[in-house]
This record gives C-alpha cells, sequence and structure tokens, in this order.
C-alpha cells in the first residue's frame, strides 16, 4: 500500500511540476510577444525617426549650399560695383581723348563680366531652386542664353527624388542638346506654371534644324555613351506616368520642346 501512496504522490508532484512549468512557459510566451510588440514599435518609430534626419540633413546641406550661392553672388555684385567707378573713368578718358576703338574694346569687357554674372532664382521651393541654379550657371559657363519664366509651385504629390530625376533629366537634355548647336545659337527656356490643374514643366531648347525629322526616336548622337538621351526620355516618361501625369515632345517656332504635366 505504501508504494501505491508514493506513486501516487510522486505522480501528483510530476503533475504540479508540468503544470507550472506550463504556466511559466505561458507567462514567458505572454512578455516574449509584449517584447516583440513594443520592440516593433519601437523599431518602427526608429526608423521613421531616422528617416526624417536624413530628410533634414538633406534641407540642411540644400541650404548651405543655397547661402553659399547667394554669398558669392552677394560677393561678386559689390565688388563690381566698387569697380565700376574706376571702370567708368577709364572709359571717360577715352572718350575724351577720341580713342573710339579703345573705348568700344573696354566697354565690350565690362559687358562680357556683367553677363558672366547672373541673379540667384528664388522660387520658394528648395530643391527647385537648387536644381534650376546649378544647372543654369553650368549651362551659361558654356555661352547658353537662358530665359526662364517660374511660378511658385510645390509639387507636392512627387518625391523630391522624383522630381529631382524629372526636372534634372529635362534641363539636362536640354543642355546636351544645346551644346550640338552653334555657339550663336544656342539658347534654353524653362517654363513652370499651373494650367487646367496641372504643375506644368516645359523645357525648349533652339534647333537649327528638325531633330524630330531626322532622329524620331530621339537616340543619342554619341557613340560612346549609348542610348543616353532615349533613356532621359524613358525616365521622364516613367515619371510623369508614376503620378498619373502626361508628357508631350514637340517643336515649335525653332525649338525643341519637352513638356509634362503633374496633377496638382
Amino acid at each position: 500500500m505504501r508504494r501505491g501512496n508514493d506513486a501516487d504522490i510522486i505522480c501528483e508532484r510530476n503533475v504540479e511540476l508540468v503544470g507550472g512549468a506550463m504556466r511559466r512557459y505561458g507567462q514567458l510566451k505572454q512578455q516574449y510577444e509584449e517584447l516583440s510588440r513594443s520592440y516593433a514599435g519601437l523599431y518602427e518609430e526608429h526608423a521613421e525617426l531616422a528617416y526624417q534626419y536624413r530628410q533634414i540633413q538633406g534641407e540642411l546641406a540644400e541650404k548651405e549650399q543655397q547661402s553659399e550661392e547667394v554669398y558669392t553672388l552677394h560677393q561678386s555684385s559689390r565688388k563690381l560695383k566698387h569697380d565700376m567707378k574706376n571702370h567708368l573713368m577709364v572709359l571717360s578718358s577715352y572718350l575724351a581723348s577720341e580713342n573710339y576703338d579703345e573705348a568700344r574694346a573696354y566697354a565690350s569687357q565690362i559687358l562680357d563680366k556683367l553677363n558672366a554674372m547672373h541673379s540667384y532664382i528664388e522660387t520658394g521651393n528648395t530643391l527647385l531652386n537648387h536644381i534650376i541654379n546649378e544647372k543654369f550657371q553650368y549651362a551659361r559657363e558654356q555661352g547658353i542664353e537662358i530665359k526662364a519664366q517660374i511660378e511658385n509651385l510645390s509639387f507636392a504629390s512627387m518625391s523630391s527624388l522624383d522630381f529631382a530625376a524629372l526636372l534634372g533629366n529635362m534641363l539636362d537634355n536640354a543642355i546636351e542638346a544645346s551644346l550640338r548647336e552653334a555657339e550663336h545659337g544656342r539658347e534654353l527656356e524653362l517654363q513652370i506654371t499651373k494650367k487646367q490643374g496641372y504643375e506644368t514643366i516645359c523645357v525648349k531648347n533652339r534647333i537649327a534644324v528638325s531633330v524630330l525629322t531626322e532622329n524620331p526616336d530621339l537616340l543619342s548622337t554619341k557613340e560612346e555613351e549609348g542610348d543616353i538621351h532615349g533613356i532621359g526620355i524613358s525616365r521622364i516618361k516613367e515619371i510623369a506616368e508614376n503620378y498619373h501625369g502626361m508628357y508631350d515632345v514637340y517643336e515649335m517656332d525653332g525649338f525643341f520642346c519637352i513638356a509634362v504635366f503633374i496633377p496638382a
């Protein structure tokens, strides 16, 4: 009888131990699940904060570069203003002595310096400012005449990466095409306006002969770069369509034009 009682006692103890272990396992599992949920929430919060931090870093870098560009322009303007008095004195001296050829040559040098300077374009959109001023500065250095009509638009529906790729490709294509024209015929126009519910970007570059007639598929004319121009057009089309927009390529009044329409 005693052995039976001992076996019962051992069995009861085992049941208690197993039950306790199961309860402990349940508690640990619950704690684990709660910690996992907390970790997931903290990780998501960390990822969002890291993303915001990178955005702020990018915006700060753009602001710093913009400030440097404005400061450089301001310093150039101050220097030119300071030198202008001396320039006028030299011109006056040439004219007084009837040295008209020297006066014209000197005036031409001054005009060249003035043309090399340009005003910083402020649109109210930091990213837009950066892209336009950077591209325009390069274009002017290459002897391309620039005209611009820019409204203060946000393009809020677009990500910064897509907007930069879109406008950058459009301007790069126009600049590259302008460089293939004779120096006296290099001209580029940029229009950023709102039309019939669309935020519109239109880039034009002057051409001597029809591009669409000679190169209807818009393939690159530079063999070493392959189909670069075509890739640029394809990327522009892809971005426009991703935002339920439209794009158009046409020629008018001696200009090759590409326009993109993004729903506002």
